[in-house]
């Protein structure tokens, strides 16, 4: 069964040509209708994340400056980031989106969950929204379940990193934080050698590409580099920070992946979950909205192991020795960690 929450939007800047756009999810969710689910599919209603579950990852003090900001009508908070009127109520249910698949999976022991909501979450730090987001939707998620004494991996495939996650769980030892994404490119951060703090050394990891990187590169990643990190670390519950703007045609960046190389990266990262009912999926970037419709199709079909006629994986491309170079410097940040310690 694959758990939706009901589509929260708040509209935006369209007329504008932001390419954070409502029409965005409603490529994502004609990707879920593709798959023809009928009554394996399951709408639960989304609900605002309260303030405690927010103050989990947020600090009080953002929450009520964006708060105030939205009310008295928003507007550009940075070059590429806004907020409406709305879009105070609307982050809360966006973040709430995803408490509610959870508890839905929770309370069924089944099923995949996605949380198809906009704005995007990765990037929203404790104290400051960018790169379109303002609340961090998958570490609201992640924070609900470590205070229940779970054990969380984040696998984050936006072509972007996610810095906001990435510096929310810095310090966290239950919370498993790994990123393959382009580098150099916004936000700047992600390099192999930031490997988490004192407090949870090993915890976080980076995988930085080139531009042209293929499929096979990020299986080779996946497979020599995260896999042995992810074993040991052995999590309770996955969450997929599914950004699909590393696709071949997406305008924002220059990965060249397909349909086929998503649907192998779900079926990889789902096998990691430790039963059914603990895998979600958080949408998070994308921007081509053919190529979205179909990467949502085709991940969330290797999640469930239903049919799809998904694209080719792709081979060829750039990264090979990149990711080579990513293992060495992790090893290189982990004996000087350990010396400092």
């Amino acid at each position: 069964m694959l758990i939706v929450n009901a589509p929260v939007d708040d509209g935006g800047h369209e007329e504008h040509g932001h390419p954070e756009r409502p029409a965005r999810l409603a490529a994502a969710m004609a990707g879920v209708a593709d798959l023809h689910l009928g009554d394996d599919l399951l709408v639960v209603d989304a609900r605002p994340a309260t303030r405690p579950e927010l103050i989990r990852v947020h600090e009080a003090t953002y929450l009520d400056e964006l708060g105030v900001f939205c009310y008295e009508g928003g507007g550009d908070i940075d070059q590429d980031t806004y907020a409406t009127y709305d879009s105070w109520a609307i982050a809360q249910r966006a973040a709430g989106a995803g408490l509610a698949v959870i508890d839905e999976l929770r309370d069924r022991g089944d099923g995949v969950g996605f949380v198809a909501v906009r704005p995007p979450g990765h990037h929203a730090l404790r104290d400051r929204a960018m790169g379109f987001c303002l609340l961090n939707n998958v570490a609201v998620a992640a924070s609900s379940l470590t205070a229940i004494g779970e054990r969380v991996m984040i696998v984050d495939w936006d072509v972007h990193h996610g810095n906001g996650t990435q510096a929310i769980f810095w310090n966290d030892p239950d919370v498993l934080y790994v990123s393959t994404h382009q580098w150099p490119l916004f936000p700047g951060s992600g390099g192999a050698r930031e490997i988490g703090g004192l407090g949870a050394l090993g915890a976080t990891l980076n995988v930085p590409l080139p531009a042209g990187t293929t499929g096979d590169v990020v299986r080779q990643a996946f497979e020599e580099l995260a896999l042995p990190t992810i074993e040991r670390f052995d999590p309770t519950w996955v969450l997929i920070s599914a950004g699909f703007d590393a696709h071949a045609d997406d305008p924002m960046a220059d990965l060249a992946l397909s349909g086929g190389d998503f649907a192998w990266l779900a079926r990889s990262v789902g096998a990691c979950a430790p039963g059914p009912g603990r895998v979600a999926v958080f949408l998070e970037g994308g921007y081509d909205l053919r190529a979205l419709q179909h990467s949502v199709s085709s991940s969330l079909a290797a999640l469930m192991d239903v049919d799809f006629d998904a694209e080719a994986p792709t081979s060829g491309g750039a990264g090979a020795n990149e990711v080579r170079h990513a293992q060495s410097e992790r090893r290189v940040a982990m004996r000087m960690a350990d010396q400092d310690i």
